[in-house]
């Protein structure tokens, strides 16, 4: 590394201690302070295309389309065609599964051997890919989508319903969880996401439901859809209601997929309900009565569930969870208790309307007054990176971006447990962290990144971009620190500014 990125890197270290907002440096800015503090909040990171929207459509216009999804998730053309070319994606989840298990039992046949290994291989990397598609379409959904909001809330939420891609079969169904169950319910009802979630094979399987049943009860998604999920820890549940929510919860699962559905006599078919691959089957079902956090819920199948899930989600607890968490992503660590506690009560007066609850934080000026503190978790610093970077270029490979968050140890769709990625500022601002990110800002900032090189071609890539541009001097250079001023004036060439503009304190904040 040259003498000027050791020093430049080091003084991004430092200065991370503590980040400043300074003011404008010129008054003939055409972005306010203001309306730039309140996009790097509202999207991963400025583009060109979002600037231009919020400068068209106004800030108070431009949030209610985003609110209500008028702008839908139109993807430039290049990029959604890309998306469509996924295995994963272009293939039914019934279909995958049942491939997988077709196979498992053509390798179970063979006999011991190299054929069988390779086989075995095979199947795993299939796997794999599968996953890594799932991987890189949320990575291209967060650049290129026109809603920037509503990109931010389909990570938050694939991260608060965190699952594991490697348990099990979950990795084939990433695709499924993330355009079936997330994205559709981002700015719904939290209860729809709950239920689209309980119902998700990816989530029935991470937490083993799929297992549980009359007899033999499974108490592991029980636990965590009260802790995690919905009302938290210390929020007045017992372990009682863990166990009854778990018998609640039984014959919650999975659709047979080899060919073979169970078959139901006159009495039970009735009860029985199913929904793409999810199945209630009621002959694992417990159908005795239970008391759930103080109310009795009669023994009657699946509308158990759907009880449950509304009881639960009515909590004034579970407004506060979910309320205080979404401040904490969006506004900073420590979220002042006056705002969480109007969007709590939004959250209950609107029956858990995620758009509603979004409203009141974002027409709030504790959004504002707050810029400039809230540390980006890898996601957002790669996201916000490669759209600043290469501005509404379509990528042609994804796959270096789930290279880098490996490397900044948040891998999407890689957290073992299921509390999800932590998104306070201290876990991700260590002094390790950050080298790794100016390594990540050089491989952007000089274009030595493969991100415009097809798999398996050996073309060059676009070279490396362009940042001195209107969308630099309008919406970035008038609000930078001194100290970052005086780094880039260090830089002895493009690409060298390039790297210390994107691994600065300023670009690492919003």
């Amino acid at each position: 590394m040259r003498p000027t990125a050791l020093a430049a890197l080091s003084l991004s270290i430092t200065l991370l201690i503590a980040p400043t907002v300074t003011q404008a440096s010129s008054s003939n800015a055409t972005l306010s302070q203001e309306d730039a503090a309140w996009l790097r909040r509202d999207a991963f990171g400025l583009d060109t295309a979002t600037v231009a929207q919020y400068r068209a459509l106004g800030r108070k216009t431009m949030l209610e389309k985003q609110l209500d999804d008028r702008l839908g998730d139109s993807l430039p053309a290049p990029v959604a065609a890309q998306i469509a070319s996924y295995e994963s994606f272009y293939t039914p989840l019934d279909q995958l599964l049942t491939s997988i298990q077709d196979e498992q039992q053509q390798i179970k046949a063979m006999l011991d051997g190299p054929t069988k290994v390779a086989a075995n291989q095979a199947l795993q990397a299939r796997g794999n890919k599968l996953g890594q598609e799932a991987q890189q379409a949320e990575l291209l959904h967060a650049i290129y989508g026109p809603n920037q909001l509503k990109e931010q809330l389909a990570w938050f939420w694939l991260n608060h319903f965190s699952v594991y891609a490697q348990k099990g079969r979950v990795r084939w169904e990433l695709a499924d969880y993330e355009q079936n169950a997330i994205r559709p319910h981002a700015l719904g009802k939290f209860r729809d996401l709950v239920m689209a979630t309980l119902e998700s094979p990816a989530m029935l399987e991470f937490l083993d439901n799929a297992q549980n049943a009359k007899g033999h009860v499974n108490e592991n998604y029980a636990r965590e859809l009260m802790e995690l999920h919905t009302l938290g820890v210390n929020s007045g549940y017992t372990q009682q209601d863990v166990q009854q929510l778990a018998l609640i919860l039984t014959g919650v699962g999975i659709a047979p997929t080899n060919g073979k559905p169970e078959k139901f006599g006159p009495k039970v078919a009735p009860l029985v309900v199913r929904n793409g691959l999810f199945e209630f089957n009621p002959q694992r079902h417990d159908f005795s009565d239970k008391v759930l956090l103080g109310k009795t819920i009669k023994g009657s199948g699946f509308d158990e569930v759907q009880q449950a899930v509304d009881l639960i989600v009515k909590q004034p607890a579970c407004a506060q969870f979910i309320s205080r968490k979404l401040a904490e992503y969006f506004i900073s660590d420590n979220p002042p208790p006056d705002l969480v506690a109007k969007m709590a009560r939004t959250f209950r007066h609107s029956d858990g309307d995620i758009a509603e609850v979004m409203r009141v934080m974002f027409q709030s000026r504790d959004l504002i007054s707050n810029a400039g503190k809230k540390f980006k978790d890898p996601m957002q610093f790669v996201v916000s990176s490669v759209r600043l970077g290469y501005d509404g270029t379509p990528i042609v490979n994804a796959q270096p971006m789930v290279g880098w968050l490996n490397q900044l140890d948040q891998p999407l769709f890689g957290r073992i447990t299921p509390d999800g990625w932590p998104l306070d500022n201290i876990s991700w601002s260590s002094s390790g962290q950050m080298a790794k990110r100016f390594d990540i800002a050089r491989a952007i900032g000089t274009g030595n990144n493969q991100l415009f090189t097809p798999v398996g071609s050996t073309q060059r890539g676009a070279g490396f971009p362009m940042l001195t541009t209107r969308l630099y001097y309008d919406a970035i250079e008038p609000y930078l620190s001194p100290a970052t001023h005086d780094a880039l004036a260090k830089a002895t060439s493009q690409q060298e500014w390039n790297t210390f503009l994107l691994s600065s304190p300023d670009m690492n904040y919003r």
